[in-house]
């Protein structure tokens, strides 16, 4: 075999690396992966496993061209049903598996290497909280210890592993810098749309959907107030206004789907006054549009509108988390006056559907002409017919709310919400559904509210003169608990109370420690959502404020030269490039000062005398050191003349320095 040949040979330290970097690379993205992708990759990473252990020969170029080709044919099938972005992303997937089981040199394991780091930057366009961050950090840093291993193959699995993380932890402050200094660009270009499931609120609401959302654990927003927050009774966070009814779902009106659909802002918001509140709410990815706040809600984030139902919407959807600024005017009315198309949406009900409560709605509006009095009525009602509140309701037919409302008596928000507006627009009142959420968890360390999926909640809104939409919420008659307490204080405990996410750290909140420890994790969650998920150039711009005052292009220029000067210097130094024969220099005058002290006890070294000579003139003068300083030599010369292995020179260093503190001591008493 050539000796350049022989170089290119992939050794076993660097193929167990590979073992160990294909096995977490792909962890991360196992969401994305296809049944087929997934299968593949699990063939390839085994049948690379059988090459490590010597029992299975490497795959014939045919068989890995032919699943090469297989593989794009099918995704080329799938990719309308995945979505293109996903589409690509298994096809790298795919290449980076294939490749990796048909290595056959270094220059293979590069470009393995390579495709990894890419698959790892690729996995943040789907999560970046700061722990899923920290992860990816150490599996970059796992991917480092394969280049490592490359060109490091005589020493040890820890010290490749040691070497890896140093080299991804010194260029933490390089990214740092650029993070800081790099100016906040629009892209250039479109990112395709990836098509996965929308979490959270859906623009439709059955009797059984948001007590799906009651089940999940997951996080929807937080929320940090400017100064005093609100009680947990006032957080109603508005998201949707379903205004349609068919007899089984709320829907949205078709007019404010115009609006979403043409991004069209209302031109009729009422005149902001009296007390309000301000706060920046941190929503988490939803793949959708609408976005949450406390009525009467208004923002001037970019790409934020008002529509004419008072809600924020997004122009863009919402593919991974954003950070927007609100201020929400409580006692400003809401459509003081209705115009005849609104009013005849909000009086609209289905033909033949709900007799019996039809028949209830009337007798309530003869008792009481008064539409507050009604509403009063009909509010008390749920308290004095012994209605109560269960995630877990019977089932109903096709008279949904008669079979609720006059024969099981119980269900959750959605049932009540839904009984009290078409029983108001069946008096004659204008009502409408809201969905949202209702409450928070409270977080005393970083001082904000984290709303969860099992939080989303319905009420009502109904319309009357000179007030316009007021809210009624019929679930506080029935649970007063959940809307003081929030649902932790109504449901905890539950039979399905988090049942789609068993593993969340939510059930930690009943162990004080455990739950310290969760809130404290949670808030340095926060801030790096807060400092780095929304360092946008606003914020940019103020940071660089604080720290070079007037921004000029000079300043910024120094700044970030200077800076980056500094981190190459700190590199080059941990690198070994600066440090000026710093061990070889410690090496000799550890031994320079036992010669010192042995010229104190009548031993002295001639100016011509090596290190071996003067070893033999210490033996036959003081022998009672002779042991001692002989073995010292020995280490000495080592260090100073022979090519050691980095671990053999550490520890012959640490040896040799003990060896000369002790020999110090022996001659100092002597």
């Amino acid at each position: 075999m050539k000796p350049s040949q022989q170089q290119e040979i992939i050794s076993r330290h660097s193929l167990l690396w590979l073992l160990i970097i294909n096995a977490v690379i792909l962890l991360p993205l196992y969401d994305k992966l296809t049944p087929w992708t997934m299968a593949i990759c699990g063939i390839c990473l085994v049948w690379r496993y059988g090459i490590f252990m010597g029992r299975v020969a490497k795959p014939p170029r045919l068989l890995v061209t032919s699943l090469a080709l297989a593989s794009a044919l099918t995704l080329a099938l799938v990719t309308s049903k995945i979505g293109l972005l996903n589409g690509l992303i298994n096809l790298l997937i795919l290449g980076y598996s294939l490749k990796y089981i048909e290595m056959r040199d270094r220059r293979d394991v590069r470009i393995v290497v390579i495709v990894g780091y890419i698959l790892i930057a690729i996995t943040l366009l789907g999560q970046q909280s700061f722990y899923f961050s920290t992860l990816l950090i150490v599996i970059a840093a796992i991917n480092t210890c394969v280049l490592v291993s490359l060109y490091r193959e005589d020493v040890k699995l820890y010290e490749t592993a040691r070497i890896g993380f140093i080299l991804i932890i010194q260029s933490l402050p390089l990214a740092a810098l650029l993070f800081l200094v790099f100016p906040r660009l629009p892209p250039l270009w479109l990112m395709p749309q990836m098509k996965t499931a929308q979490t959270g609120l859906s623009d439709e609401v059955s009797f059984g959907e948001i007590g799906r959302l009651t089940r999940s654990a997951a996080l929807a927003f937080r929320v940090k107030f400017d100064g005093t927050p609100p009680s947990n009774h006032q957080l109603y966070w508005r998201a949707l206004v379903l205004e349609d009814y068919d007899g089984q779902t709320w829907t949205q009106n078709e007019s404010i789907k115009t609006s979403e659909a043409n991004n069209l802002a209302s031109s009729s918001m009422p005149a902001a006054t009296g007390p309000w509140l301000k706060y920046s709410v941190i929503a988490q990815k939803s793949n959708q549009h609408w976005l949450f706040g406390l009525d009467v809600a208004f923002s001037d984030t970019a790409d934020i509108i008002q529509l004419p139902d008072y809600r924020l919407y997004s122009t863009k959807s919402l593919t991974q988390t954003f950070r927007y600024s609100v201020k929400s005017f409580p006692s400003v009315p809401m459509d003081i006056t209705l115009t005849d198309n609104v009013r005849n949406i909000n009086l609209r009900l289905p033909q033949l559907s709900n007799p019996r409560t039809h028949k209830l709605a009337k007798s309530f509006a003869t008792r009481y002409p008064n539409p507050v009095k009604r509403l009063n009525a009909m509010m008390n009602y749920f308290t004095e017919q012994a209605y109560f509140y269960t995630l877990t309701p019977p089932p109903v037919g096709p008279q949904q709310i008669d079979d609720f409302l006059l024969e099981n008596k119980a269900g959750f928000c959605v049932h009540y919400a839904s009984a009290l507006t078409v029983m108001a627009r069946a008096s004659g009142i204008p009502a409408r559904m809201v969905t949202g959420y209702q409450g928070g968890e409270w977080n005393k360390q970083a001082q904000y509210f984290s709303i969860y999926q099992y939080m989303a909640h319905a009420w009502v809104e109904v319309w009357l003169e000179n007030r316009g939409w007021i809210r009624l919420d019929p679930t506080s008659m029935i649970a007063p608990e959940r809307i003081l307490e929030g649902f932790d204080g109504y449901f905890q405990g539950g039979d399905t109370y988090f049942i789609d996410s068993p593993f969340s750290t939510l059930r930690l909140r009943d162990y004080p420690l455990l739950n310290e420890l969760r809130q404290t994790l949670a808030s340095i969650d926060f801030y790096w959502s807060v400092w780095v998920l929304g360092f946008d150039s606003n914020k940019q711009e103020q940071v660089l404020h604080k720290l070079l005052g007037k921004i000029t292009t000079e300043k910024l220029a120094f700044f970030m030269l200077s800076s980056l000067a500094l981190i190459m210097l700190v590199i080059a130094y941990s690198a070994g490039l600066l440090r000026f024969s710093r061990d070889k220099d410690k090496i000799s005058s550890a031994y320079l000062r036992v010669c010192r002290l042995l010229d104190k006890k009548g031993v002295s070294r001639r100016l011509d005398q090596g290190p071996i000579d003067f070893c033999h003139s210490v033996e036959s003068q003081l022998p009672v050191i002779a042991k001692d300083f002989s073995l010292l030599t020995q280490y000495y010369i080592a260090l100073k003349y022979r090519t050691l292995t980095p671990s053999g020179r550490k520890s012959t260093t640490k040896l040799f320095i003990r060896l000369s503190r002790q020999l110090k001591l022996k001659l100092i008493k002597l």
